[in-house]
């Protein structure tokens, strides 16, 4: 069974840095660098920095791969069902999802867990239906490059 909402996501427990937290992502095809938005998702990039670094992200695959469309991973199956075991709520803003874009992957609403994607184009369709969470700012080649089956290797966090 699911929970939802674990200890370190409740409200109270919510303590991000005020500026951006950058996280680097080592895949098998090289590096690259997103910047966290905690002021559309604080929620769910609390998450997303709870797993990374509990190195849950680490050694998991690209599972999904869609040309000018986006690319998947994070998901411990490796089949696009699987997830951390408990549900996230979704944090819609009318931001728009661009080229670069980062956002969280689910299969409905309140649905996000651990899988993210990134937007490999302009989606203006994601709007309002997805959580997005952060953009790519340094190393879109790379995430260009992805095929299903590579490797997030690890992921590090810096304010920098």
């Amino acid at each position: 069974m699911l929970n939802y909402l674990p200890d370190f996501l409740q409200p109270d427990s919510i303590n991000l840095p005020d500026t951006p937290l950058i996280a680097e992502v080592t895949t098998s095809k090289g590096s690259f660098k997103l910047r966290l938005e905690s002021n559309l998702a604080p929620l769910t990039v609390k998450n997303f920095v709870h797993l990374a670094q509990t190195g849950f992200y680490d050694r998991l695959y690209f599972h999904r791969v869609v040309p000018d469309f986006v690319i998947q991973g994070g998901d411990p199956t490796g089949t696009g069902w699987g997830g951390p075991g408990y549900l996230i709520p979704s944090e819609h803003s009318p931001v728009p999802f661009k080229r670069g874009s980062v956002g969280i992957a689910t299969a409905g609403f309140d649905t996000g867990g651990c899988q993210f994607f990134i937007c490999h184009s302009d989606q203006p369709h994601l709007i309002g239906n997805y959580t997005l969470f952060g953009k790519v700012i340094r190393g879109m080649y790379v995430v260009d490059q992805i095929e299903v089956g590579d490797q997030i290797l690890s992921i590090k966090l810096s304010d920098k």
